[in-house]
């Protein structure tokens, strides 16, 4: 299981740049190594659904690390992390949310 849940939530308005930032999650699922073997546990990107309760975030991202520390590398140190970061930048995004906790309740069928 999970020790770190990551979320990350894009206000990105075009749809076609929003695709593209699953272009990048996708080429980031594939490529992201630490130690030369993967280590995001699991990673789920997708476009929300329009939705008031949505407050204007189109671009949500779910990843799961096994520890704090891993998240920090993601962070600061993962090329394919950092490649996607740079991508972003022209996608015309007008904000950004993300929150990470460990899991307190898990539950699945």
């Amino acid at each position: 299981m999970a020790g770190i849940i990551r979320i990350t939530l894009f206000k990105i308005p075009a749809k076609e740049n929003q695709a593209k930032l699953l272009d990048l999650y996708r080429t980031l699922a594939a490529s992201a190594k630490k130690d030369g073997k993967p280590y995001i546990l699991s990673l789920v990107a997708g476009q929300a659904h329009d939705d008031q309760r949505s407050q204007g975030y189109t671009v949500a991202a779910k990843s799961e690390f096994s520890t704090l520390e891993d998240m920090k590398y993601y962070d600061t140190d993962c090329e394919a992390h950092q490649t996607l970061k740079a991508g972003v930048k022209s996608l015309g995004v007008e904000g950004i949310m993300t929150v990470y906790f460990p899991p307190a309740v898990v539950s699945a069928l």
